[in-house]
């Protein structure tokens, strides 16, 4: 599926920013199931300087530097990318009982290194906490292969929690939000993130657009999408070890099932404060007031838009260009 995503992030300051730098997440990833096949990122007032490097996890992760007095900022990245259904290697030991899964991370000297440990320890907005586990538990079922204890986890919660946008912040304990049953989706994979290291096994942070589709008969609506967010659990590969091949397997507890290719993935880490899409540190600003919209349609559909668009300011050009001409024929014919 071709998709074409535009998100804008404006910041509005009071008093001015003096100088300012950020980082920016916002260039989709190139993984198996998606091709980035194009992006840009305009932004507004241009900077003094900005480069683009991978960071740890391999995400693009722009940087830029603002040297000059500005009262608001403007960034709006622009992507297509072709996705597709992921699919799990064939070398992925779907069967494998999760507390399997959980010895090969438990440290042994002289073992293989396996990258996915770094996502089996406490992160910042994921911390170790009994109530995780408590909850946990019930999908957790002696000898339950790992791929049917996160679908099940996944559901439950789907069931269990309720998607409220002006229930939680960016900041509120992932803790807090299991206590009270709600959030939004970042909420979510905090939560099914720390079940999973809590119970010894990997599972990262995925950000993301989600495609949405418009009531019927309504257009949709520009900039009204939001941000997505999910999880992704590692199943090791078929051969002994940490170190044998393994894949990441999504799941998205909000909306209770496993993404497919009305997703775009955009970064991957331990947690939100890896990945976020806009961060930055400002001299001045004391104050300021932050709009995103994000809109996220099939390539197709914006061609169309597109092409209705055009055609209708060429009407509207036809129609003035005929009328100033029966304007001059008027007054033509008026004179003499």
């Amino acid at each position: 599926m071709l998709l074409h995503v535009t998100h804008e992030t404006r910041y509005d300051y009071t008093p001015p920013v003096e100088t300012a730098q950020h980082l920016a997440h916002l260039k989709p990833l190139a993984t198996a199931s998606q091709r980035l096949v194009s992006h840009t990122l305009r932004i507004t007032p241009e900077p003094a300087q900005r480069s683009e490097l991978p960071d740890l996890y391999g995400n693009a992760r722009a940087f830029f530097a603002l040297d000059s007095t500005h009262d608001e900022l403007v960034v709006i990245a622009e992507s297509v990318v072709d996705t597709k259904t992921p699919v799990l290697s064939p070398a992925v030991a779907r069967d494998l009982a999760w507390e399997a899964v959980r010895e090969r991370f438990i440290y042994r000297k002289g073992t293989t290194f396996d990258a996915a440990s770094d996502f089996v320890f406490p992160s910042p907005y994921v911390p170790r906490h009994d109530n995780f586990a408590a909850y946990a538990r019930p999908s957790f079922v002696p000898g339950r292969p790992t791929f049917d204890v996160a679908m099940d986890l996944t559901q439950r919660m789907y069931r269990d929690f309720d998607y409220e946008p002006e229930s939680t912040e960016i900041n509120t304990p992932a803790v807090e939000a299991l206590a009270q049953r709600k959030g939004v989706c970042q909420d979510f994979a905090h939560i099914m993130i720390a079940c999973f290291r809590t119970m010894g096994l990997p599972a990262r942070y995925v950000s993301g657009y989600l495609l949405t589709q418009p009531p019927p008969g309504k257009a949709r609506l520009i900039g009204a999408d939001a941000s997505h967010a999910w999880v992704s659990v590692y199943l090791p590969g078929r051969g002994d070890g940490a170190g044998s091949a393994g894949d990441w397997a999504d799941f998205d507890p909000t909306n209770g099932r496993q993404p497919g290719e009305d997703y775009v993935t955009l970064a991957l880490g331990r947690d939100y404060s890896d990945v976020s899409p806009m961060r930055g540190v400002l001299h001045g600003g004391a104050r300021h007031t932050l709009h995103v919209g994000v809109t996220v349609q099939p390539a197709e559909e914006l061609r169309e838009r597109e092409a209705k668009a055009a055609a209708a300011l060429a009407a509207a050009g036809s129609a003035s260009s005929s009328q100033s001409q029966s304007q001059s024929q008027s007054q033509s014919q008026s004179q003499r």
